[in-house]
């Protein structure tokens, strides 16, 4: 007895188990796998995210260390290393931003996006895959960066709980500012662009913060912005959470210096809804 076999049936895709939902997970999954393997056969890009922010961690321990007044601790080099590194490392995750927009400006230009967008596939999976195959990247760059940072001196305080607790607020804010890259990488035409364009803003984004050197030292209107600055949120967090805060410390009257876990907490979470919201709308009306 033979079997008539639909020519159409191995292009219709199978019905999603788990609904929109599990279908957005896997899709996205599969992105964020497509994305590590393409960054696995291209090592020198790990290799110079990773290069950067140990020149950072080297030359400002050295050349600013002893040079910057911490309060309770003076000028001591040793007090600066262990105030500097929780700005470093949220200068890292910040700073892969620029990485992300790159990507997904490239993959626009090679038109490799508007392949993805004749698939059967979630409308958010190829960005979310992105920036999660990022965030990948990003642990791999942050956990280097904290071995040179315990052999220039940087010391934690506090159990292991709060220290990773501490890391954890660091990468949802380089996932959530991953998705400003998404934003910024759909916005442009060349993948330089994207990358002169994720750079530009996080300069004084992170240098008008509490991260390389105390806020209350700035100018009142400079402070203002520092105290209020998701950045900022972020370097405080880490600093309690770490225990690297100077004996006695007095936080600023600023809501997020007050309560700098949960100001991070919220700003990171802000952020993601926002931009994401922004760049899968902007993925879908891309030409």
């Amino acid at each position: 007895m033979s079997t008539l076999t639909d020519p159409a049936r191995g292009t219709t895709p199978a019905p999603a188990s788990g609904g929109a939902i599990g279908q957005s997970v896997r899709d996205s999954l599969v992105v964020a796998r497509r994305n590590l393997i393409r960054m696995s056969r291209i090592p020198e890009m790990i290799l110079f995210g990773v290069i950067q922010p140990v020149m950072f961690v080297v030359l400002f321990s050295y050349v600013f260390g002893g040079s910057i007044s911490i309060p309770g601790y003076g000028t001591d080099p040793a007090a600066y290393r262990e105030f500097l590194m929780a700005g470093i490392f949220a200068q890292t995750v910040t700073f892969a931003t620029a990485g992300a927009g790159a990507g997904i400006a490239d993959d626009m230009h090679k038109g490799l996006i508007d392949r993805f967008r004749s698939l059967p596939m979630a409308r958010g999976a190829v960005l979310t895959g992105r920036t999660l195959a990022d965030s990948v990247q990003t642990t791999v760059t942050l956990a280097v960066l904290a071995v040179v940072a315990l052999l220039v001196g940087w010391r934690t305080h506090t159990n292991a709980g709060e220290v990773l607790a501490g890391f954890g607020l660091l990468l949802l804010l380089g996932y959530a500012f991953s998705w400003i890259g998404a934003l910024i990488g759909l916005s442009v035409r060349t993948p330089e662009a994207a990358t002169s364009g994720g750079l530009i803003w996080l300069f004084p984004l992170t240098f008008i913060s509490n991260a390389f050197a105390p806020s209350a030292n700035m100018p009142t209107f400079l402070r203002t912005i520092a105290e209020w600055n998701p950045f900022s949120a972020t370097v405080q967090a880490c600093r309690e959470l770490f225990g690297n805060l100077p004996p006695g410390y007095q936080a600023p009257d600023a809501w997020p210096m007050q309560h700098p876990v949960w100001a991070s907490l919220l700003y990171s979470v802000l952020i993601i809804l926002v931009f994401r919201t922004l760049a899968v709308r902007k993925y879908r009306n891309a030409v």
